[in-house]
Protein backbone atom coordinates (compact mmCIF):
# COMPACT_ATOMS: atom_id res chain seq x y z
CA UNK A 1 0.00 0.00 0.00
CA UNK A 2 2.88 2.10 0.62
CA UNK A 3 4.27 1.95 -2.69
CA UNK A 4 1.14 2.93 -4.66
CA UNK A 5 1.00 5.80 -1.88
CA UNK A 6 4.44 6.94 -3.04
CA UNK A 7 3.81 6.12 -6.61
CA UNK A 8 0.38 8.42 -6.47
CA UNK A 9 2.17 11.03 -4.90
CA UNK A 10 5.01 11.24 -7.26
CA UNK A 11 2.84 11.66 -10.20
CA UNK A 12 1.04 13.92 -8.82
CA UNK A 13 3.89 15.51 -7.99
CA UNK A 14 5.56 15.47 -11.22
CA UNK A 15 2.67 16.46 -12.76
CA UNK A 16 2.20 20.06 -10.47
CA UNK A 17 5.96 20.67 -11.00
CA UNK A 18 7.19 19.70 -14.18
CA UNK A 19 10.74 18.98 -13.27
CA UNK A 20 12.95 19.46 -16.25
CA UNK A 21 16.08 17.00 -16.78
CA UNK A 22 18.90 18.01 -16.89
CA UNK A 23 20.39 17.44 -20.76
CA UNK A 24 23.21 15.00 -19.40
CA UNK A 25 20.43 12.73 -18.01
CA UNK A 26 17.94 12.26 -20.37
CA UNK A 27 19.15 9.17 -21.77
CA UNK A 28 19.15 7.44 -18.55
CA UNK A 29 15.04 8.62 -17.90
CA UNK A 30 13.25 6.13 -20.25
CA UNK A 31 15.37 3.28 -18.97
CA UNK A 32 15.13 3.70 -15.40
CA UNK A 33 11.42 4.65 -15.78
CA UNK A 34 11.26 0.97 -17.53
CA UNK A 35 13.38 -0.69 -15.14
CA UNK A 36 10.87 0.79 -12.29
CA UNK A 37 7.85 -0.28 -14.13
CA UNK A 38 9.68 -4.33 -14.29
CA UNK A 39 10.25 -3.58 -10.24
CA UNK A 40 6.08 -2.49 -9.60
CA UNK A 41 4.59 -5.36 -12.14
CA UNK A 42 7.73 -7.79 -10.18
CA UNK A 43 6.10 -6.45 -6.60
CA UNK A 44 2.13 -6.91 -7.80
CA UNK A 45 2.94 -10.05 -8.89
CA UNK A 46 4.57 -11.22 -6.02
CA UNK A 47 1.43 -9.69 -3.68
CA UNK A 48 -0.85 -11.56 -5.44
CA UNK A 49 1.30 -14.67 -5.43
CA UNK A 50 1.06 -14.09 -1.39
CA UNK A 51 5.39 -14.28 -1.27
CA UNK A 52 5.70 -10.20 -1.25
CA UNK A 53 8.31 -8.61 0.80
CA UNK A 54 8.98 -5.05 1.21
CA UNK A 55 12.61 -5.14 1.62
CA UNK A 56 12.76 -7.74 -1.49
CA UNK A 57 10.52 -4.86 -3.33
CA UNK A 58 12.87 -1.78 -2.27
CA UNK A 59 15.74 -3.25 -2.78
CA UNK A 60 14.84 -4.52 -6.35
CA UNK A 61 13.51 -1.54 -7.17
CA UNK A 62 16.31 0.79 -6.57
CA UNK A 63 18.90 -1.89 -7.43
CA UNK A 64 16.87 -2.44 -11.23
CA UNK A 65 16.89 1.37 -11.81
CA UNK A 66 20.43 1.62 -11.05
CA UNK A 67 21.41 -1.22 -12.74
CA UNK A 68 20.16 -0.31 -15.90
CA UNK A 69 21.34 2.94 -15.72
CA UNK A 70 24.98 1.65 -15.02
CA UNK A 71 24.66 -0.61 -18.09
CA UNK A 72 23.76 2.18 -20.23
CA UNK A 73 26.29 4.24 -19.21
CA UNK A 74 28.82 2.20 -19.59
CA UNK A 75 27.48 1.60 -23.27
CA UNK A 76 27.61 5.26 -23.55
CA UNK A 77 31.60 5.52 -22.17
CA UNK A 78 32.00 2.45 -24.90
CA UNK A 79 30.50 4.00 -27.71
CA UNK A 80 27.48 1.25 -28.02
CA UNK A 81 24.52 3.10 -25.54
CA UNK A 82 21.93 2.87 -27.68
CA UNK A 83 22.44 -1.39 -28.63
CA UNK A 84 22.98 -1.50 -25.01
CA UNK A 85 19.98 0.74 -24.45
CA UNK A 86 17.85 -0.99 -26.79
CA UNK A 87 18.98 -4.44 -24.80
CA UNK A 88 18.37 -3.39 -21.33
CA UNK A 89 15.05 -2.21 -22.94
CA UNK A 90 14.36 -5.71 -24.67
CA UNK A 91 15.24 -7.85 -21.47
CA UNK A 92 12.83 -5.55 -19.36
CA UNK A 93 10.06 -5.41 -21.34
CA UNK A 94 9.86 -8.95 -21.49
CA UNK A 95 10.22 -9.45 -18.01
CA UNK A 96 7.43 -6.84 -17.80
CA UNK A 97 5.05 -9.03 -20.21
CA UNK A 98 5.75 -12.14 -18.45
CA UNK A 99 4.36 -10.52 -15.33
CA UNK A 100 1.65 -9.20 -16.48
CA UNK A 101 0.68 -12.27 -17.93
CA UNK A 102 1.03 -13.92 -14.76
CA UNK A 103 -0.87 -11.03 -13.41
CA UNK A 104 -3.91 -11.91 -15.93
CA UNK A 105 -3.94 -15.66 -15.41
CA UNK A 106 -4.25 -14.72 -11.53
CA UNK A 107 -7.11 -12.30 -11.79
CA UNK A 108 -8.49 -14.27 -14.18
CA UNK A 109 -7.78 -17.55 -13.98
CA UNK A 110 -7.24 -17.85 -17.83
Amino acid sequence: MIAVLGLVVGVVAGLLLEPTVPAGMQPYLPIAVIAALDALFGGLRARLDGIFDDKVFVVSFLSNVVLAALIVFLGDQLGVGTQLSTAVVVVLGIRIFSNAAAIRRHLFKA
